[in-house]
């Protein structure tokens, strides 16, 4: 089978963090040297020729970029510098705005005009927002509900849930096709069971595969645990680091998309009441894993750290100050300032949304939808193959 070259892909893949892939010469130090590469999907070696060959079409096809955690392991090791680890990193970045049908995440990546832009955009419009309305600002006590009702919040936050999703979605749906449409990642099956098994596919797996094999979806989604099984003690404490912000995030998420007239309230909740303690859970672990990540990267005291994509900046600082603004929130709230909470709210609000409104779909929040998609995508396909031949 013939396979289109693109011989700008290397320099193209530059903009997206992909810097040092054409000094690989394809030892294979990598692959032999990761946890969690194996006979039937080999990485990072595999798709680094790819690379080099401007094999675009292989490269989409191929669930290997997500199958790596970045410990660092082989960045460490490479005899060339080559710095595999953050050439899959570079092609997670690449391969998302490849999904995305909008372009959006494709000029999120490559340009930082763009970037800035669209985060300051859409933080003015937040901004207008509350000044064209707002409910009365009470001085006389904090009516946080009064000032900005939950109910129009709620409203708010739940066109926004369905919008984000159905472009988070519609591109995963996207990267579905091409991964579970390549019979050719199958080296081992002749050219007819290869054919039998593209024709399994156009009349689809069967429902009970599916379901089966389902909660490898719902582990990975909601653990990562497969990260723990990258190598040393060091790299470990990285999973931990990746665990928390991604709990933190999720169950904040869920609060304030989806449970905002429970989680808004100008009533403080008593200290043990589980949605005030679930608020505390998600701070602690959005703060502390940022701030760690923030300090390695500023230390550069990892290999995973050495180099940072301007988007990769964009995420912490935009996590950390929604974080930090909404400490901000309820310290003002306790301390009884109205006017300071309503200031502190809107502004809480001009960095949260932005987050949300990018990251989610098209940038790097991407990674908690599609890299456990794509283990759940794989075992359903081997599963196809072993039932066929």
């Amino acid at each position: 089978m013939s396979a289109q070259v693109n011989p700008d892909l290397l320099i193209n893949l530059k903009k997206f963090g992909v810097e040092d892939a054409s000094a690989c010469f394809n030892c294979g130090n990598c692959t032999a040297i990761c946890n969690l590469s194996s006979e039937s999907v080999p990485f990072p070696r595999k798709v680094i020729r790819y690379l080099q060959l401007g094999l675009k079409d292989k490269l989409i096809q191929s669930p290997e970029p997500w199958l790596c955690y970045y410990c660092g392991d082989c960045s460490e090791t490479c005899p060339r510098q080559a710095n595999p680890g953050e050439v899959m990193m570079g092609l997670r970045r690449y391969l998302t705005s490849l999904y995305d049908w909008t372009g959006i995440s494709r000029l999120f990546y490559t340009s930082k005009i763009f970037e800035v832009f669209a985060i300051l955009f859409v933080a003015a419009l937040v901004g207008l927002g509350f000044y064209v309305y707002h409910g009365p600002m009470l001085t006389d006590r904090v009516a946080l509900n009064v000032f900005a009702p939950n109910r129009v919040i709620e409203i708010l936050d739940l066109i926004m849930l369905v919008v984000l999703s159905f472009l988070l979605l519609s591109n995963a749906y996207r990267m579905f096709k091409e991964v579970m449409g390549d019979p050719n990642q199958y080296p081992e099956l002749s050219q007819t069971a290869k054919q039998q098994f593209q024709n399994r596919l156009i009349r689809g797996i069967p429902l009970t595969t599916w379901v089966s094999e389902a909660k490898e979806f719902i582990v990975q989604f909601f653990t990562q645990k497969r990260f723990n099984s990258c190598g040393t003690r060091s790299q470990k404490t990285q999973w931990i680091v990746h665990l928390l912000i991604m709990s933190g995030y999720s169950i904040v998420f869920f609060l304030v998309v989806v449970g905002i007239r429970w989680f808004q309230r100008d009533e403080i909740y008593p200290l043990w009441n589980p949605i005030r303690l679930l608020g505390y859970y998600s701070t602690f672990a959005i703060l502390y894993g940022v701030t760690y990540a923030i300090i390695g990267r500023i230390k550069k005291s990892k290999s995973v750290y050495e180099h940072s994509h301007s988007s990769d900046w964009a995420f912490l600082i935009l996590l950390w100050l929604t974080t930090f603004t909404g400490i901000m929130i309820h310290a003002t709230r306790l301390l009884e300032m109205p006017l300071t909470t309503y200031y502190i709210y809107v502004i809480h609000l001009m960095i949260a949304v932005p987050m949300l409104v990018i990251e989610v779909p098209f940038a790097k929040w991407t990674h908690q939808l599609y890299r456990p998609l794509i283990l759940y995508l794989l075992k359903v396909k081997e599963r196809a193959v072993n039932a066929e031949y």
